[in-house]
């Protein structure tokens, strides 16, 4: 006799990616773009990038006017994350701060001071989008 367990669970114990599932990707873009603006990120931009990549529905791209402040937009995108249930699968760059992205699954954001923005050119290179 084959016996099936069904296990039920809690949104703290599913993975960010099955979190994703359970709020909408609309309402964490929402919140990752009111997260960057209350620490007065600039030029934010998103792009729809479903039908170039499957690594991510959107991308979000924000310039910050200091390395200090990318890292403190990314902190606070974080912080807002974690308020509305949704874990954060990654950030990188927070040490140089030029440049820190931070992967909350179907959203990425891209968070750059603007010379680093202006040589990277993100938005010519998803032009697409």
């Amino acid at each position: 006799m084959l016996m099936v367990t069904i296990r039920l669970l809690s949104a703290k114990t599913l993975s960010p990616c099955k979190l994703l599932d359970l709020i909408s990707v609309s309402n964490i873009k929402k919140n990752i773009i009111d997260a960057l603006e209350d620490i007065k990120a600039f030029d934010i931009v998103s792009l729809d990038v479903r039908k170039l990549t499957s690594i991510a529905d959107y991308m979000i791209i924000a310039s910050a006017s200091s390395s200090r402040q990318t890292k403190a937009l990314a902190n606070n995108v974080q912080d807002r994350m974690k308020e509305i249930n949704v874990g954060v699968v990654g950030m990188e760059g927070g040490s140089e701060g030029d440049w820190v992205l931070v992967d909350v699954g179907d959203v990425v954001v891209h968070i750059m001071t603007p010379t680093t923005r202006a040589y990277y050119n993100l938005e010519e290179l998803w032009s697409k989008a």
